[in-house]
């Protein structure tokens, strides 16, 4: 589990840790024997038989045809279905070359997906376990109502590592659920910067959720960087 700095409405801040929920599974898949399945990753071609390169090496598309009525071209029987492990991401040119120098760049698009902008990309760092502790904004929402507001791309479960810090995010959760609402969170200095949880990541914004139940308690973040909006009727 990883660990996430964050601060209460009192401005108290604990490091505690978090994960994703994982859904509990009523039915599993078994082989027949009876053990579990496992997955794997297949080779499935390679590039000297993609079908680009096939057609440079028959010249035409039409010469290629002919040749798959009579030989098998387009499989490797040496490596195609290899079990995969230890891959490395890597980049090629159109000629499927390796490169060593890639400039990374971020496409910003119009609603129509036309180009609007092009620039530099920028490396983001993590925010959420640096000594700066993840701020209680104060905007309260109405759970109905963020629903209806974002669309949540995933969510966390954030979890105490002691009494102490039992007591804090109980105390969290307790507040947000008597009110029925959910809490904005952010990072930074003034509490108003997205949600970056590795380096690289995708910014987001941020929303806790508290549900208790006696001494039990379940807190949640739910991260969307997507905002729904009203449709307008123009006459």
């Amino acid at each position: 589990m990883r660990e996430i700095n964050i601060s209460n409405a009192n401005k108290r801040d604990a490091k505690v840790v978090f994960e994703a929920p994982v859904p509990q599974k009523k039915v599993k898949f078994v082989l027949k024997d009876g053990s579990e399945k496992k997955n794997f990753k297949i080779l499935k071609t390679t590039i000297e038989i993609e079908l680009n390169e096939l057609i440079k090496k028959y010249q035409s598309l039409d010469n290629l045809s002919n040749v798959l009525l009579t030989e098998d071209p387009e499989i490797d029987y040496e490596r195609t279905g290899m079990i995969m492990t230890e891959l490395k991401k890597v980049y090629a040119d159109e000629n499927n070359k390796v490169v060593y120098q890639v400039r990374m760049e971020e496409v910003i698009k119009n609603p129509d997906n036309s180009v609007k902008e092009i620039r530099p990309h920028v490396e983001t760092a993590g925010n959420i376990a640096i000594d700066i502790p993840l701020n209680w904004t104060g905007k309260m929402i109405p759970k109905d109502q963020a629903l209806r507001m974002f669309v949540f791309a995933r969510k966390y479960q954030l979890k105490h590592v002691n009494g102490l810090t039992y007591d804090f995010l109980y105390d969290i959760a307790k507040n947000l659920h008597e009110q029925k609402s959910m809490m904005m969170i952010g990072g930074g200095k003034k509490g108003n910067e997205p949600l970056i949880f590795q380096n690289g990541g995708t910014p987001y914004r941020a929303f806790l959720e508290g549900r208790v139940k006696d001494q039990q308690y379940l807190l949640l973040i739910h991260l969307t960087n997507l905002e729904l909006k009203e449709l307008t009727q123009t006459a």
